[in-house]
């Protein structure tokens, strides 16, 4: 089941050292992962830069899920992070975190305020093993 999206600053650091993140791998064997145009839209441009045809066409092979922005919601959220103290979560991270929540999906990010977000969202985040 492709249920675990994985965001483009957990994919960043996984292309880098694959240090924290070679339980992508696993995930990837298993046909786990998923992503949306908001994720692939972060990646793409650098990795046709460097000339990376082949991870492109990995990546767009990925399922993906449409992203369907409910302005309200994301309003809604974002008053929720203010009211736990977090003013600077962009509203790029609240569509990832919006996608999640739409799709019922696990997440795996690099970016701390997301597993913050999931102490008051029902945001599930991924436990590496």
């Amino acid at each position: 089941m492709n249920n675990i999206l994985v965001d483009s600053s957990a994919w960043i650091e996984y292309f880098k050292t694959h240090k924290n993140y070679a339980f992508i791998d696993d995930l990837i064997d298993n046909n786990s992962i998923c992503t949306n145009d908001l994720i692939l839209t972060e990646l793409v441009p650098s990795i046709i830069h460097k000339k990376e045809k082949h991870l492109i066409l990995l990546l767009n092979s990925i399922v993906k899920y449409d992203i369907e922005i409910d302005w309200n919601t994301l309003q809604d959220i974002q008053v929720m992070n203010y009211k736990h103290g977090y003013n600077d979560i962009g509203i790029t991270d609240l569509v990832i975190a919006q996608n999640c929540l739409q799709n019922n999906l696990t997440l795996v990010a690099r970016d701390k305020h997301f597993n913050e977000m999931a102490q008051y969202l029902p945001l599930k985040m991924y436990a590496s093993k």
